[in-house]
């Protein structure tokens, strides 16, 4: 495989209670997302979550968790370059505010902002008591929701702010979208002009069939759960094929897997920062956790029982994630794994990340092997382990990556579109 590009690095804001601190801890996040910077990665990311999870708050230990659009505003005024990507669900929220608070979002942090796009699992009885939609439905309404809000960001454009106040021009420029579609009536236009930076980037998760096609159709990157690498190169793979089929280029869709790290002086250092992350998953929820996953309840076997194919429950039934089952009953199928080895799996006491565990020599060996194998374009990194963990992974893996050529040194521009290498629209 010959490397056109280097890798596109994201990193998940990971901060969390500690020495009994508890609130939104502001100056922590600043803090984390300036270390971010000054490593010159791509951008941060923060995910989002429209219900109460008793489990993240505990795994967060204290830590308010943030509408992620307002914590990116408050982050994009203490950095200058690093990409900010927010959060919002195209299943609950109406795309006129979509488009307003994104575009607000562009202009506090001076076009560095992209969207993850999801259309949310859960969380319907938050927003009317209405039953979760079904997969497709959700797709169908997201891809109307973002064509709505890109029509909507182009019905005021940057233009307006060079009229000197002419009405008259105002009025040829800023014009109604007048959308009547099957999801959404809007007459528009935006009550803000557009960013100068261009069209702000689109990112996405899932990796169920309609979840890749609509990918494939409207992302720049795709968030991914590749917990090996025959996953990733798989998926890669098919969402370039998918791309070249809907008219785009196959480079214009990204595999981002995300890269849960535990970095350590030695293997077994990094080994043992992973066994006490997990030190709290008491058997029984691991078992819970299965269940939750596929509905393979497996409390009456031994641990060293092997878990096959034929004991998998019928695959059409109702799942929280599709996507997760999936990885689940792949892994079951290939490696017909013992019940101890499947429930100590990424897949199941995990969000299915890649886990890399090691030194920071190893973690570079594993990112460049899944790259030159084509099983990811870039990744976002996950913290694990304690701060030390973190320390070695700007200390030692970026500076490495940059050392073999796979990452930059230096930014070459400001947006979040330049770091991605997408076109950038400047005004006139």
């Amino acid at each position: 495989m010959t490397m056109r590009r280097h890798l596109i690095i994201g990193m998940h804001i990971a901060v969390h209670g500690n020495h009994g601190k508890k609130g939104a801890l502001l100056d922590e996040h600043i803090a984390f997302a300036q270390r971010a910077e000054a490593a010159k990665l791509d951008f941060l990311f923060k995910a989002d979550y429209l219900v109460a999870h008793p489990e993240l708050m505990a795994k967060t230990k204290g830590t308010v968790g943030l509408d992620p659009s307002f914590l990116m505003a408050t982050v994009a005024r203490e950095t200058k370059q690093i990409g900010l990507v927010t959060t919002i669900s195209t299943s609950f929220i109406p795309p006129y505010l979509i488009a307003r608070q994104l575009q607000s979002l562009n202009w506090i942090s001076e076009g560095r902002v992209g969207w993850n796009i999801v259309t949310s699992i859960d969380g319907a009885n938050n927003f009317g008591n209405e039953p979760m939609a079904s997969s497709e439905e959700r797709y169908a309404k997201a891809a109307e929701c973002i064509e709505v809000v890109k029509q909507l960001w182009h019905s005021h454009p940057y233009e307006v702010l060079e009229t000197n106040g002419n009405l008259e021009k105002i009025n040829e420029l800023v014009k109604p979208i007048e959308h009547e579609g099957e999801f959404f009536h809007i007459n528009g236009p935006l009550n803000l002009p557009m960013h100068p930076a261009g069209d702000i980037p689109f990112f996405q998760a899932g990796a169920s069939d309609v979840g890749r096609q609509f990918a494939a159709t409207v992302s720049n990157a795709i968030f991914a759960a590749t917990p090996a690498m025959e996953v990733g190169v798989e998926m890669r793979n098919d969402l370039r094929k998918r791309a070249v089929e809907v008219g785009r280029s196959a480079d214009d869709i990204r595999l981002l897997p995300g890269l849960y790290f535990f970095i350590g002086d030695t293997y077994e250092e990094a080994l043992e920062m992973y066994r006490q992350a997990h030190a709290h998953l008491t058997l029984e929820r691991r078992y819970s956790a299965l269940e939750s996953v596929i509905g393979m309840d497996i409390r009456h076997l031994a641990l060293q029982d092997q878990i096959t194919a034929d004991m998998l429950p019928p695959k059409d039934q109702k799942v929280r994630s599709k996507t997760h089952a999936d990885l689940v009953r792949r892994y079951i199928i290939d490696n017909e794994p013992t019940v101890e080895v499947l429930l100590a799996r990424p897949e199941v006491i995990g969000s299915a990340h890649l886990v890399a565990i090691g030194t920071p020599q190893d973690i570079v060996n594993q990112i460049i092997t899944f790259y030159e194998e084509g099983a990811l374009d870039g990744f976002i990194a996950v913290p694990g382990g304690p701060p030390k963990s973190l320390d070695l992974f700007f200390s030692d893996v970026i500076p490495m990556l940059v050392e073999r050529g796979l990452f930059r040194a230096e930014y070459e521009g400001s947006t979040l579109r330049s770091h991605l290498g997408l076109d950038v629209l400047l005004p006139n």
